[in-house]
């Protein structure tokens, strides 16, 4: 190890480029400098709303349709945003065949991203959806067949996979500044889709099993199990445990509200503990190693603290260079400049997320351990 390297604030800025770096350190652009061509699939998400607040402020895309069977959600979005209602359309594949678009952004519920997927295969058309992948782990192979047929790029959006804080952990494990890993706690969730008031289309969806694949067990847990995915080069976990409550039945009818996953691995263990029901929204992710750890601290801190050091230290988490930086960014680049998709973003990691989830549901419906099976036992 060499330990010596990584002394105090300059931790941070003596990082090697790593797998992850790799992605960030790209040549200058050769690509046209034109607006991506984008197209949505579906508001049901409401992190529509969120993309759709980003994308008035950027000349780097333009929007060319929006596909959504319910009109109203659309007027509503129009009159928030004053897009142009020649903009609409009711059907996918008919709006594909009319606009044409580079890539198409998936705001639908997560049980429409295979048959949003499959449709924009047909056009061969790349595909960024919102996280998770899928609800099971049949609907993420049939994503992969259809993305592999139509050989066209998937990624999965998570707003964690855009935080200094996150690629400053990666970098420290991947240069072994705190060891080996040996037990990873990510935390995430919020008071509560009711509580914070999301938009209703999203809040019934959320709420249904199908439509969600569970309740705070997908909606947060998948976060973890990206990081995780991530971290260990894509390794899936030996096992999977998990526990789901209601704390909230009259709200959730249908769903889960509390979650907490157990990965193991040979020398390592993961805990997810996601929620609707922490007092205040979070996004944090603790990494303890033989030899020191580093925690999170929303988007931009560590607390770090490194291999004979008696305490820990704030420290700040160098700038992410682009395009690993934002999710538009990493868009263009891979559609326009065909930078190959590695990472928290990659359909590979998001097809072990996937099987983490899946087995998550089936141990907390039946109060069992699932054992994965290894690569040679597939």
């Amino acid at each position: 190890m060499r330990h010596s390297f990584f002394l105090g604030l300059a931790v941070l800025f003596l990082f090697s480029t790593t797998k992850a770096g790799a992605q960030s350190s790209l040549p200058p652009s050769t690509a046209s400098t034109a607006p991506l061509r984008v197209a949505m699939a579906g508001l049901a998400h409401g992190h529509a709303n969120g993309f759709l607040t980003r994308a008035k402020d950027r000349h780097d895309i333009e929007i060319v349709g929006i596909a959504e069977p319910d009109r109203t959600i659309f007027d509503r979005y129009a009159a928030k945003f004053a897009l142009d209602t020649n903009l609409y359309h009711a059907d996918l594949d008919e709006m594909l065949t009319a606009t044409h678009p580079q890539a198409v952004l998936v705001y639908t519920n997560t049980y429409d991203h295979r048959r949003a997927v499959e449709t924009c295969a047909k056009h061969s058309v790349p595909v960024m959806m919102e996280k998770p992948l899928a609800v099971s782990v049949e609907d993420a192979r049939a994503i992969e067949r259809a993305a592999h047929s139509a050989k066209i790029p998937v990624l999965v959006n998570y707003e964690t996979t855009w935080y200094r804080s996150n690629h400053a952990v990666y970098d420290l494990v991947h240069q072994n500044a705190i060891g080996e890993i040996r037990k990873v706690v990510v935390h995430d969730g919020h008071q509560g889709p009711a509580k914070i008031n999301v938009q209703p289309e999203f809040f019934a969806w959320l709420n249904d099993p199908k439509l969600n694949g569970g309740g705070a067990l997908f909606d947060f847990g998948c976060y973890g199990a990206d990081l995780m995915t991530w971290l260990m080069d894509g390794r899936a976990p030996d096992t999977v445990t998990a526990v789901t409550q209601h704390f909230q039945p009259s709200v959730y009818t249908h769903v889960d509200d509390e979650a907490t996953i157990l990965l193991t691995y040979p020398k390592s263990q993961a805990i997810f503990q996601a929620s609707w029901n922490w007092p205040f929204d979070r996004k944090d992710m603790e990494v303890y190693g033989e030899s020191g750890y580093a925690i999170t601290v929303k988007r931009d801190d560590l607390r770090l603290r490194l291999p004979k050091k008696e305490a820990e230290e704030l420290v700040p988490a160098k700038p992410v260079p682009a395009p690993m930086d934002d999710s538009i960014s990493y868009l263009r680049a891979v559609v326009l400049e065909n930078l190959k998709p590695e990472g928290p973003s990659s359909l590979e990691t998001n097809l072990v997320v996937t099987e983490i989830l899946d087995s998550a549901r089936k141990s907390a419906a039946t109060g069992k351990t699932i054992q994965l099976k290894s690569e040679q036992e597939k």
